[in-house]
């Protein structure tokens, strides 16, 4: 741009400027940016941890307001890390996303896994629960844990039921930083009011929530000018996310770090060369966002 003139330039700037900062509100992204780790990588992201070690804290189900009770999983290292509540499904407890809620964690984040009140509790339930949960760490959880926590960064995750109950969460909760659902479930198909970025893992062996009558149409549903992604796993099936899984692994550290903590440098991670690079070797079946961001 060396030919552009000097006042013409700074006009440019301020332009440009406006422009990315108009697209930041629409997508919901705050302005403060907050890198908590090393510059990520793909070998960084696919590994079964991060570079935090963690600690956990039982919450039991006596000392549980509006929940199951839980565990929480924080970095050791001392720090303002953004706070992550995920709810299992349907008859499941939270030991069947406990890997989920630990490799989060070790990448900084405060992340607790929720036993619900009873195993059967549908979505809306679970979206009480999950709220309830975020509540609990921010405000009575023990002053070491508390001491970590960021209570302006907060988002929601959950499989199945949990994962309907997080899209409800987060279209009911603007505030919200970030949804990610796993294989989601619900009676209600439309999420239009949704106003959190969100990613949607689907699977394209779920008999129990298809993809064409749940993740698929609960994407479609999401407002273009909402943060969104869908990636809908190559042999997957419903219960995928019970599972250590490479792929669901990293995309939700990547989406919980560009949106909780508003970190670009996960971008390519999900918009980019690295992403594309990971995404078309018979990962992802079906690949949709709303990129860039």
């Amino acid at each position: 741009m060396k030919h552009i003139p000097s006042p013409f330039r700074r006009w440019h700037a301020c332009l440009a400027k406006a422009a990315l900062a108009s697209s930041l509100a629409l997508l919901g992204v705050g302005a403060a940016a907050v890198e908590n780790g090393p510059d990520p990588s793909s070998s960084f992201l696919n590994a079964s941890s991060g570079p935090y070690r963690v600690s956990t804290d039982n919450v039991s189900s006596f000392s549980a307001r509006g929940f199951g009770g839980g565990t929480i999983y924080y970095p050791t290292t001392s720090g303002q890390y953004g706070v992550i509540a995920v709810s299992p499904g349907y008859t499941a407890s939270q030991s069947s996303i406990a890997w989920l809620g630990r490799r989060m964690a070790t990448h900084g984040f405060v992340v607790i896994t929720i036993d619900t009140i009873t195993t059967l509790d549908q979505p809306a339930s679970r979206a009480t629960q999950l709220l309830a949960a975020l509540d609990h760490v921010v405000n009575r959880s023990s002053s070491t844990v508390r001491s970590r926590v960021d209570s302006s960064r907060q988002a929601v995750a959950g499989h199945s039921m949990g994962g309907g109950g997080s899209l409800i969460a987060a279209e009911d909760n603007p505030w919200l930083k970030a949804a990610y659902p796993m294989t989601p479930w619900s009676i209600s198909k439309n999420f239009s009011r949704n106003r959190v970025p969100t990613m949607i893992i689907g699977a394209d062996g779920d008999t129990i929530a298809n993809v064409y009558t749940h993740a698929r149409p609960f994407y479609d549903s999401l407002p273009s000018s909402t943060a969104k992604a869908y990636g809908e796993l190559n042999g997957g099936s419903h219960f995928s996310p019970n599972f250590t899984n490479t792929p669901i692994g990293r995309y939700a550290v990547s989406w919980m770090k560009r949106f909780v903590d508003g970190d670009t440098r996960y971008s390519p991670y999900l918009c980019g060369a690295p992403h594309d690079a990971y995404a078309t070797r018979f990962v992802f079946d079906r690949y949709q966002e709303n990129c860039d961001y």
